[in-house]
């Protein structure tokens, strides 16, 4: 069996330049910045006004490339997690690849919203670990603004935009991801979706005029799914390798309202001070949201910390990763 495990050796991110504060929403829909702090923890998220998802993944890439000293031409695969492509068809990943050169690398885009990123590195990481590949890249990118009502304020004051990219390359020292767990359970896609704009309800004036291709979000539903899975499979990932409070160094956990967060750090038995929480200055910029964390913590990571990565996502997806993080910054 082989002893190779996929490390994380960099991370970047990518945030819009234009902020939009809750005060700003007050403005747009009937809400607060009391009201919606004290729901989610909130205070403002970054607006993409120009471009698509492929720039704020370029600007991120860009960026990871130079801080790992990469070839754009030596990459050999990029995974994009995202629900907002740039189009239905050529993936993401592929104009990714073109805007940057890495002209040897294959990608693909998967859909899992806010869960993408932890299936991206779980999947990467098995062309690591088989020896296969050598370096792969992992995005986690999404223009909400594109797909948001705001006119709805059960949506429109959560998400925001932003894009983080790792990189992943092979290591013989048992660090990197160490284990994953990942679930889904496709019967709660009607609580969290985008109903139009898929072969089911494809584009026509009558899906625009209802407004079918915003989020649509039974918000209730979607709380007691997410606090009770994202903290239980957080749980169930340290339990399954033996690992106490004591042992985590840190929670990575999905931005998506301060009290599921606060949950799954009680669930874990973990203080505060051990958990990355950037959610009042992003939102929630859904498959953004770990690697942005990861990328405003790194500076505080030391070689050998151990992270939980957990995230919960419509459809719904969830699942947790086991990491031992591979470097001093």
């Amino acid at each position: 069996m082989s002893n190779i495990t996929a490390g994380i050796t960099g991370v970047q991110g990518f945030l819009p330049e234009d902020i939009l504060t809750n005060h700003d929403l007050s403005k747009i829909v009937d809400t607060s910045d009391e009201w919606i702090t004290t729901r989610t923890g909130i205070k403002e998220r970054r607006i993409m006004k120009n471009g698509a998802s492929s720039d704020m993944a370029a600007n991120a890439v860009e960026g990871l490339l130079k801080k790992t000293n990469t070839n754009p031409e030596d990459v050999e695969l990029v995974i994009l997690a995202t629900v907002t492509p740039d189009y239905p068809f050529p993936s993401t990943a592929n104009v990714l690849c073109d805007k940057l050169g890495m002209k040897n690398a294959w990608g693909f885009d998967l859909i899992a919203a806010c869960s993408g990123f932890i299936y991206g590195i779980s999947t990467g990481a098995q062309f690591i670990e088989t020896g296969k590949y050598k370096k792969v890249i992992v995005v986690g990118v999404d223009k909400m603004s594109s797909i948001i009502d705001y006119e709805d304020r059960t949506t429109c004051v959560i998400f925001g935009d932003g894009a983080g990219a790792v990189m992943l390359e092979p290591n013989n020292e048992g660090l990197g991801i160490i284990d994953f767990i990942l679930r889904s359970d496709g019967s709660g896609r009607n609580h969290l979706l985008q109903p139009a704009g898929g072969s089911k309800n494809p584009a026509s004036y009558d899906t625009v005029e209802k407004r079918m291709h915003f989020v649509k979000q039974e918000g209730k539903q979607v709380f007691k799914f997410a606090v009770t899975n994202m903290a239980e499979i957080s749980a169930e990932i340290m339990e399954r390798n033996n690992l106490s409070s004591d042992d985590v160094d840190w929670l990575v956990p999905h931005q998506a309202n301060l009290r599921i967060i606060d949950a799954t750090a009680n669930r874990m038995g973990l203080s505060k001070d051990k958990v990355m929480i950037n959610i009042q200055n992003y939102g929630n910029t859904t498959a953004g949201t770990l690697p942005l964390c990861l990328w405003d913590y790194e500076k505080q990571l030391k070689k050998g910390d151990t992270l939980i990565l957990s995230a919960f996502g419509g459809g719904f997806t969830w699942g947790a990763v086991y990491i031992k993080w591979l470097y001093n910054t």
